[in-house]
């Protein structure tokens, strides 16, 4: 449970302005996140490193000399959003280029991503790393396309020192590419986190039983067994991790590991070194030498009760930097040179964008359109729960948060364009960059890239007339196809919509509108359905395997909930 929050939807900034209050040595806040309170040297490349919060000391406290030179701090368990992002690369980088690091999530992929095409395109060298250390979530074969858990440590330590040490950027990405390729972890979970404001948490294990194969999000594990004594769940853990143990090479890995047990929340310290004990048991069984291991609350999920055990099967290069100093608010190790940091005396801050002049017509569409994000934030409230009940099966549990989240932030945004007299292009522009903004995670970006695609459809010349609506939500979902890459049977957002836009083609005749969304918002709802009998293959809810057949995907199915909703309203 967790007691302390003011208001559910601020606590993550909360946080983090909290965190630089207490730290002011360390970090500053920007927009997005935290940045290094000193400049990042000159030529330096700064690494950026960032996630949802609830996982801290990840990722905010991982900001100083030694690892990151800033972090993007999302909402609970969701993604930052592309903007946040961007802020946070803007403010760190200069003239170095950046490395973006995050765990490997569908969510940070599309975000992170979006922030690295806008730093390209005002050329800044970036480059992009996706911790991909959870054995459980793929096979050995497919190591980089696992999810990221507490291998988030090692990777960004190891790549921050080196750095520290003078990398230039290929050569910090080379090296955090060769600790994410030698970084295993494993984890088990004994029962759920629950959000701030939630009055249940995100799923439990029956009693007597451990969920083996977390994930930090909060998604359970893949498969439940006995719950094991100490010594037993430990066996189990470096059994899974050293069956992926590499060969002993000359001048390659000769048995030494950094070790990691981490505590996801609720575990306490002392019953993580009773299973230390017997890891270093095992290890030293195996002939593997622990190097400067790390015991303790690493990489959290809020109040998760669980831990998992990480190993890096060091090389000589790998060691140097495991072991070099790191000086941050959650994590120290040494001291660090004496070099002069200057504090910071300005920061990047995005400006206002001027609001493009509009003509009467399109205002007044404009109006329309607010309208109809104004329903889809009263729809969004009101299935919230359901939406999250049916995520915490086999996700995370977030998606009727973030759909809350966003359409608000959307509405909201909307209202204040048409305040400043925006047309019906600029007002979408606004209101996509919202919902991303404030949902951040997976649907935050689909459903803010569907908003921004839509107003292209649209101008602030004209208005617009009743051919302009399918039109919309025609280049909404194109948008949602192209930046997730997801395709009917990958149990999506896309079974609902692609059938959607389908019948939508197929009824529409120019003058109804209304009826022909209807007609398609049923189909849309029938295929959401049906994905309770698939398996997913993307996103987070991919690594559950079969928990997720019996449970819809809940992005088709709030799709499918708001396209009914629109067609009834513009009836």
């Amino acid at each position: 449970m967790t007691y302390l929050f003011n208001d559910p939807a601020t606590f993550a900034a909360e946080a983090v302005q909290g965190l630089a209050l207490s730290h002011p040595e360390h970090v500053a806040v920007v927009h997005g996140g935290v940045v290094r309170a000193t400049e990042t040297p000159k030529g330096q490349p700064a690494l950026v490193i960032g996630g949802g919060s609830g996982h801290y000391p990840a990722f905010a406290g991982w900001v100083g000399p030694g690892m990151g030179h800033g972090a993007p701090c999302g909402n609970v368990f969701a993604s930052p959003s592309a903007s946040q992002v961007y802020s946070v690369a803007r403010n760190a980088e200069n003239g170095g280029g950046v490395i973006l690091g995050f765990g490997n999530y569908a969510g940070d992929v599309l975000h992170f991503g979006a922030a690295a095409e806008k730093l390209r395109a005002e050329g800044v060298d970036v480059r992009i790393i996706k911790v991909s250390d959870d054995i459980i979530s793929n096979a050995p074969e497919n190591h980089r396309d696992r999810r990221g858990i507490a291998g988030d440590l090692p990777v960004f330590k190891i790549a921050g020192a080196a750095i520290e040490a003078g990398a230039d950027i290929d050569e910090a990405e080379r090296i955090a590419w060769k600790a994410n390729d030698a970084t295993r972890s494993f984890g088990v979970a004994f029962d759920g986190p629950t959000l701030p404001g939630a009055e249940e948490a995100l799923f439990h294990v029956p009693e007597g039983q451990m969920g083996v194969g977390l994930g930090i999000h909060g998604e359970p594990g893949v498969r439940d067994e006995p719950i094991g004594t100490a010594d037993e769940i430990a066996q189990m853990l470096v059994e899974g991790v050293l069956a992926e143990q590499p060969e002993r090479a000359e001048g390659g890995y000769q048995g030494r590991a950094a070790v990691l047990v981490n505590g996801l929340g609720t575990v306490k310290y002392e019953e993580l070194f009773v299973v230390y004990a017997k890891v270093a048991t095992l290890l030293e069984a195996a002939g593997i030498t622990p190097v400067r291991p790390e015991v303790g609350e690493l990489v959290t999920s809020l109040d998760m009760a669980g831990l998992s055990l990480t190993l890096v099967f060091l090389d000589e290069e790998l060691e140097q930097h495991w072991l070099a100093p790191v000086d941050t608010p959650a994590f120290h190790r040494g001291a660090m040179p004496a070099v002069e940091r200057p504090l910071r005396t300005s920061f990047w801050e995005a400006g206002a964008d001027e609001t493009p002049e509009a003509t009467a017509e399109s205002r007044e569409t404009a109006v329309k359109i607010a309208a109809i994000l104004d329903l889809f934030e009263a729809v969004c409230a009101r299935e919230e729960a359901e939406l999250g009940r049916i995520d915490a099966i086999a996700g995370d549990g977030d998606h009727g948060q973030g759909m809350a989240y966003g359409s608000k932030g959307a509405a909201s945004a909307a209202r204040a364009a048409l305040e400043d007299g925006a047309g019906a292009r600029t007002l979408l522009v606004r209101a996509g960059e919202a919902w991303s903004e404030s949902a951040g995670g997976t649907s935050g970006a689909l459903w803010g890239a569907a908003l921004i695609a839509a107003g292209a459809v649209v101008s602030d010349d004209a208005g617009a007339g009743s051919r302009d609506v399918p039109a919309a939500l025609d280049a909404g979902i194109d948008a949602v196809q192209r930046l997730g890459g997801a395709q009917v049977g990958d149990k999506t957002m896309v079974d609902a919509a692609v059938p959607f836009r389908a019948e939508l083609s197929k009824a529409f005749t120019g003058e109804n509108a209304s009826e022909a969304i209807l007609a398609a918002a049923a189909v849309a709802r029938d295929a959401a359905d049906k994905t309770a009998d698939i398996t997913a293959t993307l996103g987070r809810a991919r690594v559950l395997g079969e928990k997720s057949v019996g449970t819809p995907d809940p992005g088709a199915i709030s799709f499918s909930i708001l396209m009914d909703e629109l067609g009834r309203h513009l009836s």
